[in-house]
């Protein structure tokens, strides 16, 4: 793979090109380079999950932390493509394939590699979060630019897609914490 060619699309991506995420959309050329972008945020995101439980001492914990962390970027992204794709085409007659959504929304993906900073006390938890509306912005623009929609459908696919997402989310978070508070509390035998 081409990184040069990464690194360029990355920064169209980032600075909301429109013409980039139509190009992507309409080009099965960029389905490895897309998916690599995903794979990519999720491990930062992983490392940002593990790098502070493992600073809070929950050495099982921080493993446990970053295999999810990878996961759940993993499966949103899935998630998120295919419910952007359901309810444009549904609701208001947006024009993108399910590929056509994983292609674009995988580059809109990529601020959310800014969660590799969220184990930094007091500014860790605002920078993942700029990096997660980052990742919203980027991903109307990739939705409006696949599905051919004005702006008012987008943002309401956009949004009823994120709904999904942070559902699902938040119920893997509670299997994470549950497994995780196990996994924390028998680290701390091992440690002693």
């Amino acid at each position: 793979m081409d990184t040069t060619n990464l690194i360029e699309n990355l920064q169209r991506a980032l600075r909301f090109d429109a013409s980039f995420y139509r190009e992507v959309a309409n080009d099965e050329r960029y389905n490895q380079q897309a998916l690599t972008v995903v794979i990519l945020a999720a491990v930062l995101s992983g490392v940002g999950a593990f790098l502070g439980s493992l600073f809070s001492g929950a050495i099982l914990g921080a493993f446990l932390g970053l295999l999810l962390g990878v996961v759940v970027t993993v499966i949103g992204y899935y998630v998120w493509a295919y419910v952007v794709q359901f309810v444009g085409a549904q609701f208001f007659q947006g024009q993108a394939t399910a590929p056509q959504l994983l292609r674009a929304l995988g580059y809109a993906y990529a601020p959310t590699a800014l969660n590799v900073l969220s184990f930094i006390p007091w500014v860790g938890g605002l920078v993942a979060l700029v990096g997660s509306v980052w990742a919203l912005v980027c991903g109307f623009f990739a939705v409006r630019e696949a599905h051919r929609l004005d702006d008012g459908k987008t943002l309401l696919t956009v949004i009823i897609g994120w709904i999904f997402v942070a559902i699902i989310t938040a119920i893997l978070g509670v299997f994470g914490a549950l497994f995780g508070a196990g996994a924390v509390g028998f680290g701390s035998l091992l440690r002693n």
